[in-house]
């Protein structure tokens, strides 16, 4: 099997249309045919309540039907988080804009809807202050002045902007006085909030995916680098100015300081960055940085809890695919989809390849068994949003992928057996030990195709299980609600620093429930470049009490919680060793 599946991969690399004849890491892989079907029910099924729900942008980049700049394809994040304290998911949405641009008033802006609890959604952008117009990219919150509301932060083309809540429904703009805007001339593709020193103050990790003109951009079609399977398209990434990392540590008086240099992570060049996750993926109680990057071997920033990264991830096994060749990595999904304890990987890749499956191993090394897991049936996507999730509740963390072209030009030529709209996928988690395509059961959502970028995994209607917000491409937004029926229990666990940064980003959770043991992290950045609910859902199957809970605080502390009963919210208070009932 290794050596039947790397042969296209070699021919790939010295044909017209492969490897050295493209902008973008594509090996030309072959789909794996999938097993013989479990046969075991799923009752998970997705319906795309976005119009009913009030939830009414359509994203705007570039022109709809011709992408002249590689820009102009990416799209954006999205968001579900609680900006107002109400207890209750709302949306924030990151829009784009046109090159030629817009006339006075007319721009398009990103959007923010509050959550009224009945399953609609409210425009509060107007009075909030978040509605900037730009070319944005990515998204991320934190509260990172810990005054116990969600600050926002957004990674445009130009500088990135600091959104400071108020608390009173408003935002305040501040990336210049807090000094994290970065150049005018950046392309800042993902962001998170990350407590890498372990003082209890939320620091910023920004990724820039590369330095981008228009006005020395080469036009479609202009070099090698320019097309695809043999048709003229926008350049890039490969032949375009690289990005870097910045890293702004919090001085925890409202202003970060550029530690980049400092920390070690520009002694790492030549990539293209998308998505930021951060979470300690060895198990030592420090913070570690996985960057899923385009064309480029990914990074893993493992913290050596002196102020310091070393990029790890060719020693460590996440750089390339299990071959050794790049890919044109966009999304990442965190999660322990084998129930041992440990973090593991998904990441989605660009058309003609496989996502990858980096099961850990004891934190030390990952292997990548996307293809014996069930998981290479699917090359002919261009994958980007993507996290493990329990999304039939029944205590395996399952996968959601988010899926989209980037040539609108494909819809509008026969040679080409792919399309720019794609349906996304969902792939149930037989026990940790393989995963099922069953997007054909997961309901009518699954049935549509676009082509969409960002999703956010979260539950907003708060019936106990996990829906999925999706960007799409000069269309409306899609909500995709689970309208999984209630046999099954689960829990929803909200964390509280004290010692540690108030909203707990960078805490681990372990739970044990009906003989499973489950394990998940609170984070502020995953997806494609996108913002997930803060709040831990496990699924717990038939489980109607969850035996112990353990929560790895971002200080590194370990903390004991007793057992708390399921359907419905815990809030855990670090220090206080005792859970409280959310009503």
């Amino acid at each position: 099997m290794q050596s039947e599946s790397l042969l296209p991969l070699l021919l790939a690399a010295l044909v017209p249309g492969g490897l050295l004849a493209q902008g973008v890491a594509s090996p030309n892989a072959l789909p794996v045919k999938a097993r013989e079907a479990s046969g075991l029910p799923w009752d998970a099924g997705f319906v795309d309540v976005a119009r009913e729900a009030g939830l009414d942008l359509a994203f705007t980049y570039g022109a709809e039907d011709e992408k002249r700049f590689i820009i102009e394809s990416n799209g954006s994040g999205v968001a579900f988080l609680d900006y107002d304290g109400d207890s209750k998911l709302d949306v924030f949405l990151v829009n784009g804009s046109r090159l030629e641009g817009f006339p006075d008033g007319n721009a398009p802006t990103s959007r923010l809807y509050r959550n009224v609890g009945d399953g609609s959604f409210v425009d509060e952008t107007s009075g909030s202050s978040l509605g900037r117009s730009g070319w944005g990219s990515a998204v991320c919150a934190g509260d990172y002045d810990n005054d116990g509301q969600l600050d926002v932060f957004v990674a445009y083309w130009g500088k990135d902007a600091l959104f400071r809540n108020g608390g009173d429904g408003g935002f305040l703009e501040t990336a210049e006085a807090a000094g994290v805007a970065g150049s005018a001339d950046q392309w800042s593709s993902g962001c998170t909030f990350v407590d890498y020193d372990r003082d209890g103050l939320l620091d910023l990790l920004v990724s820039q995916y590369q330095r981008f003109d228009p006005e020395t951009a080469p036009p479609p079609g202009k070099t090698s680098n320019c097309e695809w399977k043999g048709m003229p398209v926008y350049c890039g990434p490969r032949g375009l100015p690289y990005g870097n990392v910045t890293l702004y540590r919090n001085l925890g008086d409202g202003s970060f300081v550029d530690v980049s240099e400092k920390a070690g992570v520009r002694d790492v060049r030549d990539y293209y960055a998308f998505t930021a996750v951060a979470a300690d993926f060895d198990g030592d109680g420090w913070q570690d940085i996985y960057i899923a990057c385009d064309s480029t071997p990914s990074i893993l920033f493992l913290n050596n809890g002196d102020g310091t990264f070393t990029d790890y991830a060719t020693e460590t096994g996440v750089a390339f695919n299990e071959h050794g060749f790049e890919q044109g990595g966009m999304g990442v999904g965190v999660g322990d989809f084998d129930g041992d304890g440990w973090l593991d990987l998904v990441k989605t890749n660009f058309a003609d390849d496989y996502p990858n499956l980096y099961r850990s191993n004891d934190g030390v090394f990952f292997e990548d068994i996307c293809v014996r897991a069930g998981l290479a049936s699917n090359p002919q996507y261009v994958g980007w949003g993507v996290d493990f999730a329990d999304l039939d509740n029944d205590g395996w963390q399952d996968i959601f992928q988010v899926n989209g072209h980037v040539y609108p030009k494909l819809d509008r030529q026969t040679k080409i057996a792919e399309s720019y709209v794609q349906r996304n996928l969902v792939y149930r988690n037989i026990e940790g030990e393989r995963f099922e395509d069953v997007s054909a059961l997961a309901g009518p959502a699954l049935r549509q195709a676009r082509s969409s970028r960002g999703a956010a995994f979260g539950d907003f209607d708060d019936d106990g299980d996990v829906d999925v917000l999706v960007m799409n491409m000069a269309e409306r937004v899609s909500l995709l609600r689970n309208d999984l029926p209630q046999g099954r229990n689960w829990v929803r666990l909200t964390l509280r620093g004290t010692s540690s940064n108030r909203a707990a980003i960078g805490a681990k959770v372990t739970i044990e429930a009906g003989g499973l043991s489950q394990t998940r992290a609170v984070m502020s950045q995953s997806s494609y470049v996108s913002h997930n609910d803060l709040r831990v859902h496990f699924g717990l199957g038939a489980a109607d009490r969850i035996e112990k809970v353990v929560v790895r605080w971002p200080t590194g502390e370990e903390e004991f919680f007793p057992g708390i009963a399921s359907r419905r919210g815990w809030l855990l208070t670090e220090g206080s060793g005792d859970a409280v009932a959310i009503p």
